[in-house]
């Protein structure tokens, strides 16, 4: 009929939407810190997706669609709690971030590392930000998601989105330089002793 959208076959669309199951519950995981509420948001997101499917428009993209759903729900569950204020505290990124998409990104060593390790002590540093940050930067540089799209998801301008990140990164560099360098010292401390044991054991 002239002007009625067109909608995905129901059986592709549901099919499609569940097969963002794994990297949804990732990032509810991120955001609960608990399996059984990660379970749960997910739960709700994949209902509500499959409940309004008439709203989204076929040829667009379902993952940001998804996400945007899960961001929403969990903003729902946490609405009665306070929420950590985060001031965009330069001119210079509001000026950037009236570009529809954002502006380019340069690489810096925070971004270097964090796309290329993805180990234990990433995530335990990653799951210690406070949520604003720890959104933001999962959601940019682990899901690759645009400025405008973490934005939307949000529910926040791009220069906040940027802000966050940037700080965000920032946090994170720190506390894996930090977690590194214990490291080096235990292990140097560590061969340091057995270097004294092997040398008490020369007859």
């Amino acid at each position: 009929m002239f002007g009625r959208r067109q909608r995905a076959a129901p059986d592709t669309f549901s099919n499609e939407v569940l097969g963002y199951l794994e990297p949804l519950y990732a990032t509810a995981m991120r955001l609960t810190r608990n399996r059984a509420d990660a379970e749960d948001l997910v739960q709700d997101t994949m209902v509500r997706a499959l409940r309004f499917r008439d709203r989204f428009e076929p040829g667009t993209n379902l993952r940001a669609w998804l996400y945007t759903i899960l961001h929403n729900t969990w903003r729902n569950r946490i609405r009665d709690t306070a929420r950590e204020a985060t001031d965009v505290d330069s001119e210079r990124i509001e000026e950037l971030a009236s570009r529809p998409e954002g502006p380019a990104e340069v690489d810096t060593p925070e971004r270097v590392l964090l796309r290329s390790t993805m180990d234990v002590d990433l995530k335990a540093a990653l799951d210690e930000l406070p949520d604003a940050f720890r959104q933001a930067v999962w959601l940019r540089d682990v899901e690759e998601f645009s400025y405008a799209e973490i934005a939307k998801m949000l529910d926040v301008p791009i220069g906040t989105v940027m802000s966050r990140i940037s700080r965000g990164r920032r946090l994170l560099f720190e506390k894996l330089a930090e977690s590194k360098g214990q490291r080096s010292k235990a292990e140097g401390q560590d061969a340091k002793a057995k270097g004294q044991d092997a040398k008490v054991s020369v007859p």
